[in-house]
């Protein structure tokens, strides 16, 4: 009888162990990436980690962030998963994130000049990622343009509504990229620069993915992307191009397990599989094609495909600081859409004037009226704040939520798009005051 009863305990110790393997539970990931991104990567962990089951919950970044700072009291997320790094530093400094030792080792510390894992083991580089500039060839062929290739070429008149761009509020990698030519160029140049080409664009979309699917299609013929999305669209028959501008950044795309998460187990095993050979495989699939992190992957790469460990433009990249991103984010988001985004018609007036008028003075050359252009650039540059106001504790404070903050944060709003459609009205009028003179 003993004999029976301790075999019927052990074979019930053995189903419940079998239950649990067989059943991991629900792992939550909270990601900015779209389902032609996540759905490989779903199928991929379920089948190599049986049991489990991916529920992807897509997000822009900022919107993920904030999601999770709101719900950390009662955590349903296991996991964030995104391409910008200040994203994470965010969640990391708020405490969202949990340390974790992952079980793949000997991938690179670096990719470019970029640490690939937070170096207190709160999130993780699974993917590198570049930013540039994405065309469509027959678009171009047909519009007589030529291919750009630096961002200063994208402020030349003969792209003038030719141009998509993701509202950096509501996409991390476009933030990236505004936040990458302000650190390359300077506060006050890089500005400049993001203004010229505001003035050119043709479209804001809301979402990244809004942008590589209108140059695709044809809708428009230039992009401001993440490197995958061009290199996706050409494994999948799209005749488009991409350029790394001189002034442009790599950093790793990252995954972090967020603190209290509900399915510790199945958030380890989800960062795992990302990190291991079958999982950096993955991101060698048409429908993704992303850079992998484990230099091993690329003798897999199609022909051409870029590698960010032999490729010498991605040593010469500027070193992002996601220390100077973090402290801004909000505040630079925000002078985006007030002095770009949400002045679109008004900006693109001023420019298009300009463009006229600079047509204009170089055929019949001028002092006078070349001095009005010169003045009507520098009021389409003008910026309300500079860095180190933007980088202040009083102005960041306005962008922390609360019912007093909120009500500073509008009035910084209005104030910005107040000081945008004045310059860029006085700035119409300088065009065309000087186009007057040499007509």
């Amino acid at each position: 009888m003993l004999k029976t009863i301790a075999a019927a305990m052990l074979m019930s110790a053995a189903f419940v162990v079998t239950v649990y393997a067989q059943d991991g539970g629900k792992v939550t990931i909270v990601t900015s990436f779209s389902k032609d991104v996540t759905d490989p990567f779903k199928a991929g962990f379920e089948a190599a980690n049986p049991g489990f089951t991916l529920d992807v919950q897509n997000k822009s970044t900022s919107s993920g962030v904030k999601y999770i700072d709101e719900t950390k009291v009662n955590n349903q997320v296991d996991l964030f998963w995104a391409s910008a790094p200040d994203a994470f530093d965010s969640l990391k400094s708020r405490e969202l994130l949990a340390k974790f030792t992952p079980s793949v080792t000997g991938l690179p510390e670096k990719v470019g000049s970029y640490p690939v894992n937070d170096k207190d083991g709160y999130y993780f580089g699974f993917a590198a990622s570049g930013y540039g500039i994405m065309s469509n060839d027959r678009y171009l062929e047909a519009n007589d343009l030529p291919k750009p290739v630096e961002w200063s070429d994208l402020t030349k008149p003969e792209y003038h509504d030719h141009i998509a761009i993701a509202a950096p509020s509501r996409s991390g990698t476009t933030h990236l990229t505004i936040e990458t030519i302000l650190q390359g160029e300077g506060w006050d140049k890089g500005w400049a620069t993001l203004k010229g080409i505001g003035g050119n664009l043709q479209q804001v979309t809301e979402r990244s993915f809004g942008v590589p699917d209108a140059v695709n299609s044809g809708q428009t013929g230039i992009g401001i992307v993440i490197d995958f999305f061009a290199f996706s669209a050409q494994a999948s028959g799209f005749p488009v191009s991409f350029a790394y501008p001189s002034v442009t950044t790599v950093v790793p795309a990252n995954i972090g397990i967020v603190a209290n998460a509900p399915n510790q187990a199945g958030a380890e095993a989800f960062v795992n599989y990302l990190l291991s050979e079958k999982g950096q495989a993955v991101l060698l699939e048409p429908a993704i094609r992303r850079l992998p992190i484990n230099p091993a992957l690329y003798e897999k790469a199609p022909e051409g495909f870029p590698n960010p460990y032999k490729d010498p433009r991605f040593q010469s990249m500027i070193t992002f600081d996601s220390d100077v991103s973090k402290k801004r984010t909000d505040v630079v988001d925000t002078l985006y859409d007030q002095l770009i985004s949400f002045q679109l018609d008004n900006i693109k007036g001023a420019t298009k004037a300009i463009h006229e008028a600079e047509k204009a003075v170089a055929a019949n050359e001028q002092a006078p009226a070349r001095a009005l252009l010169t003045e009507a650039h520098a009021l389409i540059a003008a910026m309300p704040i500079t860095a180190d106001e933007a980088a202040s504790q009083q102005i960041r404070d306005a962008f922390t939520g609360g019912e007093e903050k909120t009500a500073r944060q509008a009035e910084l709003e209005q104030k910005w798009a107040a000081f945008a459609t004045e310059k860029y009205a006085a700035a119409k009028a300088k065009a065309e005051e000087a186009l007057a003179l040499v007509d």
